[in-house]
């Protein structure tokens, strides 16, 4: 079992930044492969970004690819999405998730955990 708390969604301006963090509880945190998906009122959840088991190996949506980054710490069981560059399309609420298996999956089934969310609002 692992639980996620995501933290720092907040309000921003276009061109902004914002930096989420994922706090996981649990047992092998490393063990585990992380995403961070999003979901706009009225819209399905979407794939932001994915991250390996070590941290070594990254992989984005093409929405966010050179204006987000995602590293995780595993001494401090968590794992980050530093944002850059806002736009109002990028406002949803964010979440973070764990999955056992190690391959880059943006299908939100593939996911075992998921945190609560956090909401980033970007405007205009």
């Amino acid at each position: 079992q692992v639980q996620l708390v995501e933290s720092g969604g907040g309000l921003v301006q276009t061109g902004g930044s914002l930096r989420l963090s994922c706090a996981a509880s649990g047992r092998s945190f490393s063990n585990y492969a992380l995403g961070w998906f999003r979901q706009a009122p009225g819209k399905e959840r979407e794939f932001v970004a994915h991250v390996s088991w070590s941290g070594g190996s990254t992989y984005y949506a093409d929405s966010v690819k050179g204006r987000f980054t995602i590293t995780r710490d595993n001494a401090k069981n968590t794992v980050y999405l530093q944002m850059n560059s806002l736009k109002p399309e990028d406002t949803a609420v964010y979440y973070c998730a764990a999955k056992i298996t190690a391959w880059v999956s943006t299908t939100p089934r593939a996911y075992d955990y998921w945190g609560q969310g956090t909401q980033v609002s970007v405007s205009s």
